[in-house]
């Protein structure tokens, strides 16, 4: 319980209120009273929030609302704390400003904390903090993982509600456990033979390759056969294993001691150990650096593990499934993956087809992700118009079901019916770039100017991450992502 006593209090001269913590919070100057006043008590939320922001008068006004409200509450000038800091207090949600430098106001440094936070800590919740009210800019963060977007000035009742919210789905959904919306089979032949594939294999311990392009429903199909498996009522933990950067990947996969490394306060369970008694879904195995190859290797052979650190085997009991976009067969004779890890991942091989395949599921599809972006942001969003049906199963979809999830995710946000019909998808059916007997591309946007750079970084350095990575200046994690979002 807080004891806070309310006083109004004049403003000093030459002083804007907006200036001190009290106008931030729109209410009138406060005190810490004890004698003399009468106390007001508040019951807290069972929540732990990790806020940061550059601005010390945001900051005094957060310490003394958020204690308010939640039961832990930690607050930090700078970002560059916040790994370490998340690392340490694990928060149920974070509230992360967005622009950490005077006279920038991109948001572009938040989006890049966002990225860095969800992509080491999938489980916390993160509600961004600007004070510019840039609705594609909320789109963009919220696509990449935010759960909320408020804007400052803010509102005391809708900033406290919106943490209270992510700190309920963060205790209810931890995201190291991955959850299930469905596979929709569709009628083609090829569909019809995975799926009698995946129903005589999922009750085995059969290790799993899954190939495809990116973005067509690979952890979905993982997804699948964790349910129809003997361990469904254990846990299914996912991890896209491309993204994690090599000096990570031991303390990720096989967990680590106290002390181990430096900023190792304590002992942690790796990925084997979550998923033992279930199944552990490895994304992009063949972006695994071949040095790397090895220590898996020896885990999936032993079946046994020993944290970053110890000394200490243990025993896990795991079931294994793998998916790439990668020719692993190709890599495996030209020296870049190992031919025995090669065959302890491919006991059976499901090669899933690209969505503009699979028409019949393109629609179905669609529904799904309205349903869950509706219930996500909070839309009564309900249905698809006649008009959107037919431009979605034109749509060529080379990014698969990734982008038509984008796609529907954008339409859900930015739509101000209950229906969402063609207008509402933003399809750049004729927008595909054409080359001009100049050799210039007509019609590109930045998206595709981009793809373009990567491809061709790709070709020069002959796919070597890193080196395409350092010659883009973007960081390994980015590349990855970049690569997914354009189905490389």
């Amino acid at each position: 319980m807080s004891v806070l006593q309310v006083h109004r209090q004049k403003k000093p001269a030459g002083q804007s209120l907006a200036d001190s913590p009290a106008g931030l919070l729109n209410v009138p100057e406060i005190r810490y009273i004890c004698d003399g006043f009468t106390v007001t008590s508040m019951e807290k939320f069972k929540g732990k929030i990790l806020a940061v922001d550059d601005n010390a008068g945001i900051r005094a006004a957060l310490e003394i609302l958020l204690p308010l409200h939640f039961t832990e509450v930690k607050i930090i000038p700078s970002p560059n704390e916040l790994i370490s800091q998340a690392e340490g207090f694990r928060p149920d949600a974070v509230l992360l400003d967005m622009n950490f430098h005077r006279d920038i106001n991109t948001g572009n440094e938040g989006l890049y904390w966002l990225t860095e936070l969800k992509g080491r800590f999938k489980d916390i919740e993160i509600v961004l903090f600007t004070a510019y009210a840039d609705v594609a800019l909320a789109v963009e963060g919220m696509k990449r993982g935010a759960f909320d977007f408020v804007v400052k000035p803010w509102d005391n009742d809708k900033l406290i509600s919106t943490l209270r919210e992510a700190c309920a789905r963060h205790r209810k959904e931890p995201a190291a456990h991955c959850r299930r919306h469905g596979m929709i089979w569709g009628n083609g032949p090829a569909m019809k033979e995975i799926r009698r594939t995946v129903e005589k294999t999922a009750p085995t311990d059969a290790t799993i390759l899954i190939t495809g392009e990116n973005g067509s429903g690979k952890d979905m199909l993982a997804q699948e056969i964790h349910r129809l498996s003997a361990r469904s009522g254990r846990k299914m933990v996912c991890a896209d294993v491309g993204a994690i950067p090599e000096t990570l990947f031991e303390s990720e996969l096989f967990g680590h001691v106290r002390g181990a490394f430096t900023d190792a306060r304590a002992d942690r369970a790796g990925l084997f150990e979550q998923a033992d008694g279930g199944t552990l879904f490895l994304d992009e195995i063949g972006n695994i650096p071949i040095h790397l190859q090895a220590k898996l290797l020896r885990a999936l052979q032993n079946r046994t593990i020993t944290r970053l650190g110890d000394t200490r085997p243990i025993p896990v009991d795991i079931r294994l499934i793998c998916a790439t976009n990668m020719d692993i067969g190709k890599m495996v004779a030209e020296g870049r993956f190992r031919e025995d890890l090669y065959y302890r991942i491919n006991t059976v091989n499901i090669c899933l087809p690209p969505l503009r395949q699979r028409q019949d599921e393109i629609v179905p599809l669609a529904e799904m992700f309205m349903e869950r972006f509706s219930e996500k942001y909070r839309r009564n969003v309900i249905s698809l118009e006649d008009d959107a049906r037919e431009a979605l199963v034109r749509c060529q979809w080379k990014g698969n079901i990734r982008e038509l999830g984008n796609c529907i995710e954008k339409a859900v946000i930015m739509a101000e019916r209950q229906s969402i019909g063609k207008q509402d998808l933003h399809l750049q059916e004729d927008a595909a770039p054409v080359q001009t007997s100049q050799g210039t591309y007509a019609e590109e946007t930045l998206e595709m100017i981009e793809e373009r750079a990567i491809r061709n970084a790709l070709r020069k350095f002959n796919g070597n991450l890193s080196l395409v990575a350092k010659s883009l200046d973007i960081s390994r994690p980015t590349l990855y992502s970049k690569l997914k979002k354009y189905g490389i």
